[in-house]
């Protein structure tokens, strides 16, 4: 379970990445369905991944909202990163997006604010 919860960090860190390069675009340039579906992703892979490298099973687990809570029963230092903006957290990922660019921004800064917890957890690099 270890490589493949190392592929999700890999892939959750290239998502962002996606996302990030997309945001910083001029606004007459931006793809916001572009930003929202690779920072859900992000989101996605980087908990998927916490979660097989602790063992857990992740088969019954079709949100956002599922996963982050069984990180937060594994860790609960997991409540620093705020879900509360994330409007498709309840959701399933391929039935939800937006376009405004506040609310993908919100998305972004989810992936992101992961991203920073786990390299300040040690979890990875």
């Amino acid at each position: 379970m270890g490589t493949k919860a190392n592929e999700f960090f890999v892939e959750a860190v290239e998502k962002l990445n996606e996302a990030k390069k997309e945001l910083y675009k001029p606004e007459e340039d931006l793809v916001t369905y572009s930003v929202c579906k690779n920072s859900q992703h992000a989101i996605e892979k980087f908990l998927k991944g916490y979660l097989l490298k602790n063992g857990v099973d992740i088969e019954d687990c079709n949100t956002i909202d599922c996963l982050y809570k069984r990180c937060i029963a594994i860790n609960k230092n997991f409540k620093k990163v705020d879900l509360s903006d994330l409007q498709c957290k309840s959701h399933n990922l391929d039935s939800r997006f937006c376009n405004e660019i506040s609310k993908v921004s919100n998305c972004f800064e989810v992936a992101d604010s992961l991203d920073t917890f786990f390299r300040q957890e040690k979890i990875i690099n």
